[in-house]
């Protein structure tokens, strides 16, 4: 069992030891983002099915709405809101891009902003430190060097579907 007594430093690691606790890291991570990936696609291909709902599809269709999950889910957030249900008012307000933020809070906030940005520039050029000014290099890159073959070696690259959907990409 982990304890602060039995845990060892990445510092006091071999450069192996810490190499291979990157390259499992590595591999976790890159199989978590496979399966969001793939909850995303799933969650997405469900919302877009077409429903025949004997309540629903006649209203929806009456809007010029596609009888869809996700057409059908909303409008039952709407409907909950208009009966009193404020934590569905408070959903579709936020997904709708409306704030519950004043102009006053907005613009306090871009205030703020420019003052630190202005801040910053302003330490900047009181060090005489360059944007456009490289760090000095460390060693890192090179350290890397030929290292991601090893950490990929064996591993199945991700299966390839034909579904029709876009790929939705990670920024």
């Amino acid at each position: 069992m982990a304890n602060n007594e039995n845990l060892i430093p990445f510092s006091k690691r071999s450069k192996n030891e810490a190499r291979e606790s990157g390259r499992k890291g590595g591999k976790a991570s890159g199989e978590t983002r496979r399966k969001k990936a793939n909850f995303r696609k799933a969650l997405n291909s469900l919302l877009t099915a077409k429903i025949d709902h004997p309540d629903w599809t006649p209203f929806l269709e009456s809007l010029g709405l596609d009888s869809t999950v996700e057409a059908a889910v909303n409008a039952a957030m709407i409907r909950e809101a208009l009966n009193g249900n404020v934590k569905a008012y408070e959903a579709i307000a936020r997904y709708s891009g409306q704030s519950d933020r004043t102009e006053a809070d907005q613009e306090e906030q871009k205030a703020r902003t420019e003052a630190a940005k202005a801040q910053t520039a302003a330490a900047k050029a009181k060090s005489g430190q360059d944007e456009e000014e490289e760090a000095p290099d460390d060693g890192f890159l090179e350290a890397l060097k030929g290292s991601a073959a090893e950490d990929w070696e064996g591993a199945e690259p991700p299966a390839e579907e034909e579904d029709g959907l876009e790929d939705d990409k990670e920024t």
